[in-house]
């Protein structure tokens, strides 16, 4: 029998279900907002591996948890590699011109 790998489903808020104050209150953490930053260039999904950040492994996961609960960001599980984007989308529909005026802000 093959081993198989158990990985918590990722959970992620409805559209209807995000605030701006949760939106905020993640994006106000730099190692977040970076996060969220490199997501926006890309513009398209990105292995949590790939992503430049100044912390361990294991806060990186804790980190893109506190933004995808948020809803600024979803996350799929692709083996053992999971892909996250920024929900760009669902944000401006709800916030219009709040990630670009996060985005745009002076680092």
């Amino acid at each position: 029998m093959a081993d198989t790998v158990h990985l918590t489903p990722l959970v992620h808020p409805a559209r209807d279900e995000i605030t701006v104050e949760a939106v905020l209150r993640a994006l106000a953490d730099p190692v977040r907002l970076g996060i969220v930053r490199q997501l926006a260039a890309a513009g398209t999904e990105i292995a949590c591996g790939v992503l430049e950040v100044p912390v361990t492994k294991s806060t990186v996961t804790h980190h893109l948890g506190i933004l995808r609960q948020a809803g600024v960001v979803a996350g799929r599980q692709e083996g053992t590699t999971r892909y996250n984007s920024l929900r760009r989308n669902d944000l401006d529909a709800l916030f219009p011109g709040l990630l670009d005026g996060v985005l745009a802000a002076r680092r």
